[in-house]
């Protein structure tokens, strides 16, 4: 892990195409600034966790999951 002191205002490249910023510290928070291009997904780490587990949950679902779901009739 690559550990940098940076104060408010300051930035960080990583590769070509992300800046991310030190926007404000209070306390024993820093909120940072974050520019990517829309191609490359930016979340929290839990974010990213939750969205990893249920990934793996809708693969993991196997083909006889759904052979009891019948259409619905309509009246």
């Amino acid at each position: 892990m690559l550990v940098l002191s940076r104060h408010r205002d300051e930035s960080i490249m990583i590769g070509d195409d992300v800046v991310v910023t030190i926007v404000d510290i209070r306390g024993d928070k820093v909120r940072l600034g974050i520019e990517a291009p829309q191609s490359i997904p930016v979340h929290r780490q839990e974010v990213y966790d939750a969205i990893q587990r249920e990934n793996r949950k809708s693969s993991q679902t196997g083909p006889g999951a759904t052979k009891d779901v019948r259409p619905q009739r309509g009246d």
